[in-house]
């Protein structure tokens, strides 16, 4: 359907036709989209038409996003839907270009000199229409969306349009449409002039590269062991690595390969795998590249024999078939999926596949020394770089710019990494050429406008763009880096540090919209986040990112494994009310299935998030040390995690102990020993103070010799503690107070000012909460937020420590208990029910299951109150994840009133004896208001094994084998970290997010008074 047509401004042919009713709504409510004082919104059929007049043709009018401005060229621009008539060559734009993008292309048309004003034209539903600009007289025009391709349902999900700036001199019109030589026969192409094309002259502006000493090295991955010379290896970050060792050593090379092989014509060993590595999947490849890095990386971290063995092999099947092929190709598709990329045609994203093998090949170099991986990688590089330049040549740089609208990974990191190695002039212009300019030609503006993009295909390349600043030194692309950094932590994350949701970046500050999905948090995108902060600590040793750092890594990352279970993992993190990772990433109802959700397999999955997953779990150490160089050598310990680092360079070792905290903890404590291997070396050692803590209170000693902390600077930003001295045998120790706060959700909108998160330290918290929200799907709200479920009753607090309140795990542990009963082979549970609140059988649930909790009762009284056990009189039996909450005489959940309608009695009482059935460790509840009286199971009683209610009979009425329930080690235990929180229409045990497995849990709550 056409748009609507007539006069508006200048009075062309171009503007609203006459009778269409002028509706100046907030187009934020279709597409995001805020409106400037000049901006008028017309409905019309399937389009939304936003109309700028500006009155001066050399003024831009302003299209804004919530009050952020993007400067644009005083002229109409006009889009079409595929199937249109071209626009009224009365408004067309001189020496642009007008484009549509549908499923299967985009196709570029000259425009013709135009009126003033500027009309966009925008799909209200099936496809996001295309926004034109014009870069400047001469100019190419580049649109940033996010062209990814759906390869369940065979076509491109076009993302929202992204703006380049008008700024023609800083990004655009970098080279002529076709680059010619003499006669009309085509130049040679000189990687060195289109590099300085690109740079305008050289590009290195800012200076030169950073020199030694000026960025900080991280400690090499080879030197640091996680938690050794401990007798016995305990932290959660020690058994991460090992679960992720397992895995690799799982995996089978021979699988791994296996379309590879098949796609070089040689011989296949075994099956392959299945998921996205399975054959004819546009993305297989991809996991075999990552398994290289993160086996590379393990490697070097743990020195395994045997994974060393089989990523080798990995490396000789890749140099095999590379060989085969003849041509420098390498990949697990045919390379007719990058004609299809290049003709903007349905290809899923294969440049991104490219960079995890080239990557994973490069690491195998770089980590491990196989000469063979280098080999391979510059091979592809030539491959590759005949490419791009061809598609250069026979079309336009442009086309190449439009082509990177896919997911490119961090190709133009790789290459930067390359460049590094081989100092070939063509690297460091293939690094540049996938610097994509739509995306940090904005942010080099300090332009905002990363709402709608697709978070993990531009983090990339933001890694990509760090890495040029330290390769050649563009302080442009550090400050690309801080800014965009700034933009993400002040309004797009979540507690956790992490961001997206639905694998993009929404409205900034509008977080209590995302959490009503539960695709939040791409763990892809987690992983390039903390490359992002990690980077930039080095480059500026601010503690604030190594406190971003921190927060990330735990929450983000450290509970994306399902306890030890090796190749379980998670692609998105869930962040609202009554969400469970286990059913994560489902998408809003009345949509297809679009992304993955819930655990994945060993065998059957491999996304993209297990790729960098297994990369996450491989590298743990690698941020805890950054050395300095100088005259006097220097170290920066950032991270707390219990480890063992052999610091060559200053003839020092480093050991860090951290002391198991737990939730009654009023102090974090951690030691470093420093001792030299001969006689005492001068060194300066910096120690980070958490922006959590409190420096006033926080305390540290050296030999057991107080150190004055008073000129580290303020805590709210983070800061160090310096020493230097000749170190031999030192021990540093330091207790970091650690309390309890709440975090506001970044959402500005004063309706949603109580909505906040609970930290302890650096640990979110997530309340257990079973989902309960009035959805149409077990995804979607239809009504905003539910109350009850995440609201807490903070009256009269003045603090968060009003309203919550630390639990004791290692007492009370001791009285949780499990019920059960054996009928008919089969082991039921008593439990409550998630339905209607009121006690039940279930089948004995598998660890680690949302059942779990509802299985476990924590039981009290004056017999058990120190001991444990369900024995003796007056007995309270607490539900496990409701603090504070009570089973009532009626078999239901309630709260305590101080009578004895919450009360039972455990016969026989205190010597041990059994229950009423005479089964030995059997136990019989009797009712405290009806003596006499016994809770009875149902099965047991009338041999139904499908009945699970739960009843009262009365002795003699009916069977003493129903009434008697044999006492079970707990199906679930209280985290160290676990604390209750005052809800105010029910109890909350909080525990750290990242310790959750299936549980539905809450992360966000609503403070409420009264």
């Amino acid at each position: 359907m056409g748009a609507s047509e007539g006069t508006i401004g200048s009075g062309g042919g171009c503007g609203m036709r006459r009778g269409d009713r002028h509706d100046e709504r907030n187009v934020a409510l279709r597409r995001g989209w805020g409106v400037d004082p000049r901006l008028k919104v017309y409905p019309s059929g399937r389009f939304i038409h936003a109309v700028v007049v500006s009155t001066d043709t050399h003024r831009p009018g302003l299209l804004t996003r919530d009050s952020r401005s993007l400067t644009m060229p005083s002229a109409y621009i006009y889009a079409r839907t595929p199937g249109d008539s071209p626009p009224p060559r009365s408004c067309w734009i001189a020496h642009c270009s007008w484009t549509w993008t549908s499923s299967r292309r985009s196709i570029n048309r000259p425009i013709e000199p135009a009126a003033r004003g500027m009309v966009v034209a925008r799909p209200a539903l099936a496809m996001a229409a295309v926004l034109l600009l014009c870069a400047g007289r001469g100019a190419a025009l580049h649109l940033c969306t996010d062209r990814l391709f759906n390869d369940t349902q065979g076509r491109h999900d076009d993302g929202l349009p992204h703006l380049t700036p008008t700024e023609e001199a800083t990004w655009m019109a970098l080279l002529p449409r076709r680059l010619r030589g003499g006669g009309g026969a085509r130049a040679e192409f000189d990687w060195l002039a289109l590099y300085r094309s690109l740079t305008r002259g050289g590009g290195e502006e800012g200076g030169r590269p950073p020199g030694p000493g000026e960025l900080l090295s991280p400690a090499p991955l080879h030197d640091v062991r996680l938690d050794a010379g401990s007798p016995s290896p305990s932290s959660m970050y020690w058994r991460a690595q090992q679960t992720n060792l397992e895995y690799l050593l799982y995996l089978d090379p021979d699988r791994l390969t296996w379309t590879f092989r098949r796609q070089a014509g040689l011989p296949t060993v075994g099956d392959p795998y299945g998921g996205w590595e399975a054959p004819g999947g546009q993305l297989c490849g991809h996991f075999a590249g990552h398994y290289l890095s993160a086996s590379a990386h393990m490697w070097a971290s743990t020195r395994n024999r045997t994974l060393r063995e089989r990523m080798a092999r990995v490396v000789d099947v890749l140099h095999g078939c590379q060989k085969k092929m003849g041509t420098g190709y390498l990949g697990a598709y045919p390379d007719t999926m990058f004609d299809a990329y290049e003709q903007l045609d349905e290809a899923w994203s294969p440049y991104y596949t490219t960079h995890k093998i080239m990557q994973g090949l490069l690491d195998q170099y770089t980590l491990a020394g196989n000469r063979k991986g280098l080999d391979v990688v510059v091979w592809m590089a030539d491959y590759f770089g005949n490419r791009v330049k061809n598609l250069i040549q026979n079309y336009t740089i442009q086309r190449h710019w439009e082509a990177m609208n896919e997911e490119t990974g961090g190709f133009n990191d790789v290459m930067y990494q390359l460049y590094t190695i081989t100092k070939d002039q063509k690297h460091l212009t293939m690094a540049h050429l996938f610097d994509k300019p739509c995306f940090l030609g904005p942010l080099g503006l300090r332009k905002d406008d990363i709402s709608g993009l697709h978070v993990n295909s531009h983090l990339p390349v933001l890694v990509g763009a760090q890495k040029r600043y330290e390769v050649i030194g563009d302080n442009l692309y550090k400050d690309i880096s801080m800014y965009l950094f700034d933009v993400v932590n002040s309004s797009h994350t979540f507690a956790t540090g992490g961001t997206s949701t639905m694998e993009r970046w929404h409205d900034p500050k509008r977080l209590v919209d995302e959490i009503k999905i539960s695709s939040n948090e791409e763990t892809c995108a987690t992983y390039n986040l903390l490359k992002v902060s990690r980077n930039l600590f080095r480059w500026t040793k601010e503690a604030k990112y190594a406190d971003h750092y921190e927060r990330l890594l735990i929450n983000g990352i450290m509970g994306n494994q399902r306890g030890t279970q090796p190749g379980v993992m998670l692609y998105f993190l869930p962040m609202g009310p009554g969400r469970s990772k286990s059913v994560s990433g489902q998408p809003p109802s009345g949509l297809p299935p679009m992304n993955p959700g819930g655990w994945g397999g060993p065998n059957d999955t491999f996304w993209c998030c297990y790729g960098t997953g297994i990369e996450s779990f491989s590298k743990l150490g690698d941020s805890i040390y950054f050395v300095e160089e100088g005259k006097t050598p220097g170290l920066y310990i950032i991270q707390y995690i219990p480890s063992i680092f052999e610091w060559k360079s200053a003839g020092l070792t480093v050991k860090q102990q951290a002391k198991t905290l737990f939730s009654t903890d009023t102090y974090f404590e951690v030691s470093l020993t420093i001792s030299a291997k001969g006689d005492a070396q001068l060194a300066k050692v910096s120690v980070r103070i958490p922006s959590w803590t409190s420096i006033d209170d926080a305390t540290a000693t050296l030999n057991d010799q107080k150190l004055n902390l008073t000129g580290t600077g303020s805590s709210s930003n983070g800061s160090f503690l310096t020493v230097t001295k000749h170190w031999d045998e030192d021990t540093l120790t330091l207790k970091f107070p650690i309390t309890l706060r709440t975090e506001a959700i970044k959402d500005d909108r004063p309706e949603y000012a109580s909505i906040q998160a609970v930290l302890f330290g650096p640990h979110l918290l997530a309340g257990l909460t079973h989902g309960n929200l009035p959805v149409t799907d077990s995804n979607h709200s239809n009504d905003g937020l539910t109350p009850g479920i995440w609201e807490v009753n903070a009256t009269n607090a003045s603090s968060v420590a009003g309203w919550v309140t630390p639990l004791a795990s290692g007492s009370l542990n001791l009285q949780l208990v499990t019920l059960t009963q054996s009928t008919g082979g089969r082991t039921l549970v008593l439990s409550v029910s998630i339905a209607d609140g009121r006690l039940a059988m279930q089948e004995k649930p598998a660890a680690g299951t949302d059942a779990c909790v509802h299985a476990t009762f924590r039981v009290y009284g004056p017999a058990v109150a120190s001991g444990g056990g369900v024995e003796g009189p007056n007995m309270t039996i607490e539900p496990f994840d409701r603090p504070g909450m009570a089973v009532t005489n009626a078999l239901a959940v309630g709260r305590p009133g101080g009578g004895r309608d919450t009360l039972f009695n455990a016969v026989p009482g205190l010597d041990g004896a059994p229950g009423l059935d005479g089964a030995p460790g059997s136990v019989s509840l009797e009712l405290g208001t009806r003596p006499g009286c016994f809770v009875t199971a149902p099965a047991a009683a009338s041999g139904g094994a499908n009945d699970t209610r739960v009843g009262v009979r009365c002795r003699g009425d009916g069977d003493d084998e129903a009434a008697s329930f044999a006492r079970a080690a707990p199906l679930r235990r209280y985290h160290p970290l676990s604390f209750a929180a005052r809800g105010a229409e029910r109890g909350f045990l909080l525990e750290p997010l990242r310790s959750l497995q299936d549980e539905f849990y809450t992360v966000y709550f609503s403070l409420v008074s009264g």
